[in-house]
């Protein structure tokens, strides 16, 4: 990659998928797995991907334990 110069770092990936892995597992250590399913079901269904995640549930291609 000739005439291309290395930019400063301003976000650090790794760092932040670890951060917010340390904080799902201090929010979920300690619940039983049926827990944890609904935890992340609750945590899908209230994200931006929510409404994309109804809809893939109402064509009936997600099992839901709900």
């Amino acid at each position: 990659m000739a005439g291309r110069t290395k930019s400063e770092k301003t976000f650090d990936c790794i760092q932040y998928k670890r951060k917010v892995q340390s904080e799902i597992y201090d929010e979920i250590k300690g619940m039983s797995h049926a827990e944890e399913i609904a935890y992340f079901q609750r945590q899908a269904d209230s994200s931006a991907l929510g409404p994309w995640w109804e809809s893939v549930k109402a064509r009936g291609r997600v099992q839901t334990d709900k």
